[in-house]
């Protein structure tokens, strides 16, 4: 049987965000989320030409980006679609990193590739398995940072990744 799969798209302080999903195997009416992704962003999901906009099936988890945005969450509980059968098993990995980098840090992307058992030359390959992430926000990409300090490489744009960073009181925009 194939997922049927539903999208909205939702305002928010970092421009337009369309959030793609399918139907739950767990939680019957609920949605598990597929992509979160930001207008202009390099790599953004698509949706099929006369697919219909459903707002309601992404309550949940539009309730809790603004909250996120109004700085009230710090840490999203959402589900995701095709879990465990998404990306590359060391995309997964590098993913599960990142969930695991606290709210309002960053870490650099030579600290996520020791994490997940790369060497320092695997850092690139842990950059191209970031800017894969399909869930921009709620999978917290924008917490990673170069060695420097400095911010670079965040799919959804370095002046969005500032932003999201200031919520989380990170950087003073």
């Amino acid at each position: 049987m194939t997922a049927t799969i539903l999208h909205t798209t939702v305002p928010s302080p970092l421009g337009e965000v369309l959030l793609v999903g399918e139907e739950s195997a767990t939680a019957p009416g609920g949605v598990a989320l597929a992509s979160l992704s930001l207008a202009g962003q390099k790599g953004a999901a698509g949706v099929p030409e006369g697919r219909p906009d459903d707002p309601d099936a992404f309550a949940e988890i539009t309730g809790q980006l603004a909250a996120y945005f109004r700085g009230e969450l710090t840490r999203f509980s959402v589900e995701y679609a095709g879990a465990g059968r998404t990306g590359t098993e060391f995309q997964r990995r590098v993913w599960a990193a990142l969930e695991e980098i606290p709210y309002g840090e960053t870490t650099t992307y030579g600290e996520i590739a020791r994490l997940v058992g790369t060497s320092k030359a695997g850092v690139r390959a842990v950059g191209t398995a970031i800017g894969r992430n399909p869930l921009l926000v709620v999978r917290p990409c924008h917490r990673v940072i170069g060695a420097n300090g400095a911010l670079r490489g965040y799919a959804g744009g370095v002046d969005r990744q500032e932003r999201l960073l200031g919520i989380e009181g990170v950087l003073v925009s």
